[in-house]
């Protein structure tokens, strides 16, 4: 119950205080049970990894499959950027994550992995949806303090020599400089897996035409 409620509250706004109003315990009460704000955090970071939806499994092609879940992913972490933190702190550890674990390894291993296999395509795009979440929070909290990161990037530009740089003033809108979108991202990854298993590569290429990724919302993380 601690852990939910701390979940809801959100992790950026989580407090001793807010979780014992939401149970309608004291907060002397409440430290019977955790030792203050940090293990709060950990229990609801905890909480929210768990309940990251597993996709469907309708018999799609394991890359369709591993996009929708990339997708779980990566919506999920933009949704509380502090459960990224709590992620690479180490404070999540890998049983909160067994079940979504077991639902991947189930699908690939169905399709012709070996466990070895799936565990490492497992890895290779949880890695790079993570890697997508961490690059649209840096967006997204650079326009929350008034930053414009086209503006700054054009500024760079023009305050150096007219031949600098000439690499970067081909790229163009200085905001997609590592900013792809996540289903190209996680597309070049599967693509790759496809490509060391010997599978065609091409039909991937079309996933990008009927995948769209879910709103990412705090709502998401619960049943």
């Amino acid at each position: 119950m601690i852990a939910r409620a701390a979940s809801e509250i959100g992790l950026d706004r989580v407090t001793m205080k807010a979780v014992a109003e939401l149970l309608g315990v004291s907060v002397a009460g409440l430290y019977h049970h955790v030792e203050g704000r940090d293990e709060l955090m950990r229990l609801g970071g905890e909480y929210s990894a768990a309940q990251i939806p597993v996709p469907v499994d309708q018999g799609q092609h394991w890359t369709a499959w591993l996009l929708e879940w990339a997708h779980f992913v990566h919506g999920a972490f933009v949704a509380q950027p502090p459960l990224l933190g709590q992620f690479l702190s180490g404070s999540i550890g890998i049983e909160r994550m067994a079940t979504q674990m077991e639902a991947v390894l189930s699908v690939l291993t169905r399709q012709g992995f070996s466990a070895g296999d799936a565990i490492q395509a497992y890895g290779l795009v949880n890695d790079c949806a993570l890697g997508a979440a961490v690059s649209e929070i840096r967006q997204i909290g650079a326009r929350r303090t008034g930053r414009q990161l086209s503006a700054e990037y054009h500024q760079i530009l023009a305050d150096q020599a007219s031949d600098a740089f000439p690499n970067l003033r081909k790229v163009g809108d200085g905001t997609k400089l590592g900013t792809r979108d996540v289903t190209e991202r996680i597309l070049t990854v599967l693509i790759g897996i496809a490509t060391r298993r010997g599978e065609p590569w091409e039909p991937i290429l079309d996933l990008a035409d009927t995948s769209s990724e879910p709103e990412p919302s705090i709502g998401m993380l619960h049943p």
